[in-house]
């Protein structure tokens, strides 16, 4: 059962797109429509285009599009019925609640639930005698009582049958405890505990809930750390660990390092900005995440090739949410953890030395193929200036590429000019390169070629057009819904994804009301709501004429005819003749 309309009706009252963008997104007004950066990918010129009018976004840029209530979904994070809360909460409305969407809220409520009882009960394992291995190694790798209490740290006991025997006991049933990830079904078909003599790290939102588990073996069993799969609460690739603490001390700049030890180890050496990934590389949403609390991260990775590699891919991610980046290298190939225990009550001291002195990612990329090249022969040299002139050609700043071709020049002895050249070529190859590739893609996009959401676009492209211009004609005006309807019944779409599209649409005009993307978002997915939104945009600024929608309808009865036609395993002349006689016809 969906969301009453009147119900939806207030929520987009009270929750202008416009407004709620703008919390997130500087906008400037361009026409009758706002404009500002994607905050779903990375640009420098904005694509990013908010209508009014209608109450849909879409992104030229990255393809992104739909309503409020999908730019909270992505935005946040969060699933359909989560984003009509979020919204609800912040313009004080109560959310109706059907049977499913009780029942998935109810088991959402059960797994943070549990998550909260499994974190206390680790917790409690860890202060007790069965718990003496976890906390010897937790103290011994330098952490007080306090750094222990403050993360919440805690030890699952070897039996795999104490947490799901005291869960139960609370009420939660098997089934329950799978759902939360903190059990799985054994043979015997009973829970079993998921984690084992390990040390436990819990996983905390934004919002204070506990919503996973990582844990770190004390043997030399594999895997040596063990984190919780993707649950109802829980996605790796959106979080990051410690942010709930380190969002409140950013104050403009993150630091990024590789794990959890790493992490707590900063925090209690007052370094209360440090973050990391959830077990997986960095991901473009994390950066983004970033991006909401600072302008600057500060990359703090191992000093080996894993961890090399691992900055070599967060740098571009990072640039790409619009952070500024620097990376900082730790001597001796130590990680931030054993370099501050190493040094004492000398360590924090030393820590923020190194953090003071930390280049940008420019500086560490060029330094990286200098260490790699042997200057003093004219071959090693050239290698060095060629990787060089790589990375200033990367650059979008003509004063970063003025600066660092100046150093260059002072260090190699070539003529600043000679390398700026070379910058130049190299930019014009890429620009190149860059323009051919997105003439592809838009030749690909015209044509329906790798359209997920409408797979049958590339096969009926004259079709397809014309169904997304009704569909975009609908939603601007929707008051002429009966009299297209009448002309045109669903079934004589052609592709399937525009027939469920129109289909909806014709349903919910049906009363003769107005109508924009929220009415849509419950019955089509994020993807499908963009690919809605992409036709919104396409036609809006066109004037649609009374004689172009009927060519539309014209164009779609007959491209549904011929597919109907010559979808016939076999064809009689007849058949084919009449029906090129009715083309002549209509042409005349």
């Amino acid at each position: 059962m969906p969301l009453p309309d009147a119900f939806l009706q207030e929520l987009k009252v009270r929750n202008d797109l416009t407004d709620v963008v703008s919390s997130y997104v500087n906008l400037r007004r361009s026409g009758r429509n706002m404009v500002g950066l994607c905050p779903f990918h990375g640009e420098k010129t904005p694509s990013f285009n908010v209508y009014p009018e209608n109450g849909s976004f879409y992104c030229f840029g990255c393809g992104v599009g739909g309503d409020v209530i999908t730019f909270i979904r992505r935005i946040e994070n969060l699933d359909y019925m989560e984003a009509v809360r979020f919204l609800a909460d912040r313009s004080g409305l109560q959310v109706p609640e059907n049977d499913v969407d009780r029942g998935l809220s109810s088991l959402r409520t059960k797994v943070l639930e549990i998550n909260r009882e499994t974190a206390r009960f680790f917790h409690r394992q860890l202060m007790q005698p069965a718990g003496k291995a976890g906390l010897d190694y937790l103290t011994g790798r330098g952490l007080s009582l306090h750094t222990i209490k403050h993360f919440g740290l805690g030890y699952a006991p070897e039996n795999r049958k104490t947490l799901v025997s005291y869960l139960q006991q609370k009420g939660y049933t098997a089934n329950e405890l799978i759902q939360a990830n903190v059990a799985f079904q054994g043979r015997s078909g009973a829970p079993v505990d998921r984690f084992s003599a390990r040390v436990m790290f819990p996983i905390i939102d934004l919002r204070g809930n506990v919503i996973g588990f990582s844990g770190r073996v004390l043997t030399d069993v594999k895997p040596k750390y063990l984190n919780t799969s993707e649950t109802l609460v829980f996605h790796k690739s959106n979080g990051l660990f410690a942010m709930n603490f380190a969002k409140n001390n950013a104050d403009g700049q993150l630091i990024l390092a590789e794990g959890n030890m790493d992490v707590i180890s900063l925090h209690q050496a007052g370094f209360t900005n440090a973050v990391a990934s959830l077990g997986t590389s960095l991901t473009p949403e994390q950066a983004h995440l970033m991006a909401k609390y600072a302008k600057e991260v500060v990359i703090c990775y191992d000093a080996d090739a894993a961890g090399q590699k691992a900055t070599a891919r967060a740098i571009p991610l990072l640039r790409n949410a619009g952070l500024e980046v620097r990376v900082l290298n730790i001597p001796n190939g130590k990680d931030p953890d054993e370099y501050i225990r190493s040094y004492g009550e000398q360590g924090s001291a030393r820590f923020r030395q190194l953090l003071t002195r930390s280049g940008n990612d420019i500086e560490y990329r060029i330094s990286k193929v200098r260490n790699e090249c042997n200057l003093e022969m004219p071959e090693g040299r050239v290698a060095y200036l060629t990787g060089a002139v790589d990375i200033l050609a990367s650059l979008d700043s003509d004063i970063e590429r003025d600066i660092y071709a100046g150093r260059l020049a002072e260090e190699t002895g070539v003529a600043k000019d000679s390398i700026l050249s070379q910058v130049r070529k190299k930019r014009a190859r890429q620009e190149k390169t860059r323009e051919q590739k997105e003439f592809r893609e838009f030749q690909q996009q015209a044509v329906g070629l790798k359209d997920t959401v409408n797979p049958e676009k590339y096969k009926h492209l004259r079709a397809a057009t014309a169904e997304e211009a009704l569909i975009a004609y609908l939603l601007r005006f929707p008051e002429v819904g009966k009299e297209v309807s009448g002309k045109l019944p669903s079934n004589k779409f052609v592709t399937s994804f525009n027939s469920r599209v129109y289909e909806a649409l014709l349903g919910k005009l049906s009363g003769g009301k107005e109508i924009n993307l929220t009415d849509l978002s419950a019955d089509f997915s994020p993807d499908e709501l963009s690919a809605i939104a992409k036709m919104i945009a396409a036609y809006a600024n066109n004037d649609f004429s009374p004689q172009a929608v009927d060519e539309f309808i014209q164009v779609i009865l007959q491209e549904k005819e011929k597919e109907s036609v010559l979808h016939a395993e076999a064809l009689r002349t007849q058949d084919i003749q009449q029906y090129l006689d009715r083309l002549k016809a209509q042409k005349k």
